[in-house]
Order: C-alpha cells, then structure tokens, then sequence
C-alpha cells in the first residue's frame, strides 16, 4: 500500500492513479486491477444515491461507504470525502468528522476549497490528520459560482488558482484535485507545487488522474462531458443481461434443469 510520503515521492516520477469507489465489490475490483488510490467521493449522492448534487449527502452515508471500500480494499490508499458541512462550520467538527473517517479505516481525507479553508487544512494535518485538497470546480460550491464551468479562463480566476494551491501546500496538503482547469493553468500549478497534482478534466500535465467510476465504466451515461473517455460500456451490457433474464423467467427457460437441487445430491 502507498502512504503520504510514498504519494509524494512519486511526483515527477510517474503518473499516479485515483479512482471513485463507494461499496464493497467496486473496492475489490480497483484494488486487484492496481489503482494507487481510492477516493470515496461525495459523488456517491449522484451516483449512488440519486441526488441533483453532493449537498445532500452527510456524514453517515459517507461512513457506510468508505467502511465498505476499506473491506474491499485492504491494501490500497483510500481517501475519504468530507462532505458539505462537515469541515466549513468549526474547527472542531473538522477535526472530530475528519478523525472519524481515519478511525474506520480511511488513510486521508479530501476537502474542496482554496484560501477560505487553510486554516482547517493547517488544523487537521496538526492532528497527524493527512489532507487532500480540492480546487478549480468545486461541487460543494456549485450554487456559489453558478454551475458546472471550466475554471481558469480569466486573469482573476487564474491567479485566483494559483494563490490557492500555493496557499494549500504551504498548510500542509499532501497532493491537490484540479477540476475542470483550463490545461496550461493546471500545468503551471503542477510545475509550481512541491506536492502531486491529481486532474479531472485538468488536462495531460497534471501528476496523476482520477475520475469517478460510474463515469469512466459507462454506467452513467447521462452524463458525458469533454473530459470524461469510457473505458467500458456497462450500462448497455447489464441492460442487455438483465433483458435476457426477465425474458427466460417469463419463458420458463430458467430456471433450468442444472439450476435446481434434486434429492440425490443432498
């Protein structure tokens, strides 16, 4: 299993690999195929649970599913998403929410923001709490900049980035996501930290990738931006098997002979 320091080491060395995880089997099968990192993002309230967005989802959903990734994935870095005010209100829920995650199992947690949250940043790795940052499209403030926008475009937003990163290496991140950046702003962030980039829609420069799996296997196919590419097609498939198994039930052709248990193999 990779730690912190691991994590960090590979900056410049080679690229590092994250993926979204929210239940006991995804774990299994990311840990066997070798992905270094699972996040157990607050994404789940999409596309486990139903949700518009991540601001429904609290603490206890969050707990069952990364509980259930680290049985699956015993032997792989998991990070743990705080969720929509579990950090933002006091120092001390941050703390207390944050430990919560490390003592069931999880090896760091993630928080979205910039400035506005390195005081929390400071406080928790402080605690011997390791912290991933979360800047450029930050779902948790989807209602504050207006929607789902690539972020960098401008001047004020690109130096706004930057200062940011800057802001959360010095408190103590140990690797930071870039969402939806404009390519040469994330490049010049990655260049410029001590820490691993990790993009989303953030370009080739930066020090690793991650996306959420639903996305990535073709399961969530409402959902088809730029950035995403579909390593698998999955939804059409378990749609096709799940067809076939509602027309042999109502044909009778399942179950079938070497489906049932006779008195003789008892």
């Amino acid at each position: 299993m990779l730690d912190v320091k691991k994590i960090m080491s590979l900056k410049g060395k080679r690229k590092l690999t994250m993926l979204t995880a929210y239940s006991y089997f995804q774990a299994r099968m990311l840990e066997e195929a070798g992905v270094d990192m699972i996040l157990v993002g607050d994404s789940l309230g999409n596309v486990m649970l139903g949700y518009d967005n991540t601001l429904p989802v609290v603490m206890e959903e969050m707990k069952i599913a990364v509980s259930a990734v680290r049985r699956g994935a015993p032997n792989t870095f998991v990070i743990a998403d705080l969720p929509f005010l579990s950090y933002q209100t006091s120092l001390e829920k941050a703390v207390e929410n944050a430990g919560s995650f490390l003592k069931i199992g999880a090896n760091a947690v993630k928080l979205e923001g910039g400035t506005e949250v390195t005081s929390i940043v400071d406080c928790l790795v402080s605690f011997g709490i390791p912290v991933m940052g979360h800047i450029g499209l930050t779902p948790q403030y989807v209602n504050a900049i207006g929607g789902y926008r690539v972020q960098g475009k401008d001047q004020p937003s690109r130096e706004r980035l930057i200062g940011s990163s800057e802001e959360l290496a010095r408190s103590g991140v140990f690797s930071l996501v870039l969402e939806l950046v404009i390519e040469d702003v994330s490049q010049q962030i990655t260049e410029k930290l001590p820490v691993p980039t990790i993009g989303i829609g953030a370009g080739r420069f930066c020090d690793g990738q991650v996306l959420v799996l639903h996305d990535m296997l073709g399961i969530n196919t409402e959902f088809t931006p730029k950035f995403v590419k579909h390593f698998a097609h999955l939804r059409s498939e378990v749609v096709r098997a799940v067809s076939k198994y509602v027309e042999e039930v109502k044909a009778g052709s399942f179950p079938a002979e070497e489906n049932v248990f006779k008195k003789e193999e008892m």
